[in-house]
């Protein structure tokens, strides 16, 4: 039997922001059955955490497909478990595979605050020519980054009402590897976007801190600012704050609310 946990992530609300399943763990668990408790899940993610002591931890991340090498809302789902059970720390840190050292923070008012590495957003001119057909609006600009193509559209409206396609967009992600995310500056928030990653388990997803790495640096020098409020306006949606921290590093933190405890028979 082991203890698990489901939080709600870039929200105060329930049933809102982004779903992660949390388990913490003395050792790890073998990768077919880590990866089975995911797809059991069926969450966006869930977040494996192993104890090193009170103020360190490694931290791995699976959707029900696959292993994936960054997850921004269950990184803040498992801080929050974290800071709640296991310990009395204000600040910890997650060691993460080929990505260094995350530092996390949580807020007098529960809000948690987390250091990642900036995952820089490039213009481009030549893309594939399906990239066009992802969404039903226009597209004025086209970015890069490791983890997607970003589709600049021509109004928040646009990026809500957008319908993807997501026979096109899962065709993009096999033939290059990457997912595809649509953005536009908004009025209530600095800007608002959405992220699909159908070839990982994930036609749509939530809310999704990684992106954000990325969607957030752009919209700083679009924009002129360092401190961002950004909304993903997906079906449940989620609120992020963003502040560019340097060059290098970005601090995007949120809240979230815990809805189950479950013990899991193994």
């Amino acid at each position: 039997m082991m203890k698990m946990y489901q939080v709600d992530a870039f929200t105060q609300v329930l049933f809102k922001g982004n779903s992660a399943a949390v388990l913490v763990l003395d050792e790890w668990l073998g990768d077919e059955l880590m990866q089975n408790i995911a797809l059991e899940n069926n969450l966006a993610e869930t977040a494996f955490v192993k104890i090193i002591d009170a103020e360190n931890y490694e931290i791995r991340w699976f959707t029900p497909k696959l292993e994936v090498d960054f997850c921004g809302h269950a990184t803040l789902a498992a801080a929050f478990v974290l800071f709640q059970d296991y310990t009395q720390a204000q600040q910890i840190q997650f060691h993460v595979k080929n990505l260094g050292i995350f530092t996390i923070q949580q807020a007098v008012d529960g809000k948690i605050q987390m250091n990642f590495p900036i995952r820089r957003a490039s213009p481009v001119v030549e893309y594939p020519e399906l990239l066009n057909e992802v969404i039903d609006k226009p597209i004025k600009a086209v970015y890069l980054n490791q983890q997607a193509y970003i589709l600049v559209c021509e109004s928040e409206q646009d990026v809500i009402s957008a319908r993807p396609n997501f026979a096109h967009i899962q065709a993009i992600a096999e033939a290059y590897g990457i997912s595809t995310a649509i953005t536009a500056a908004a009025t209530e928030y600095d800007y608002v976007a959405r992220y699909f990653a159908p070839h990982k388990g994930i036609p749509e997803d939530p809310v999704t801190g990684s992106m954000h790495t990325g969607l957030a640096p752009l919209w700083a020098e679009q924009l002129g600012k360092t401190k961002l409020l950004a909304y993903q306006a997906s079906a449940r949606g989620g609120e992020l704050f963003c502040e560019i921290k340097s060059k290098d590093r970005i601090e995007i933190s949120g809240y979230a609310k815990l809805y189950m405890q479950a013990d899991i028979q193994l």
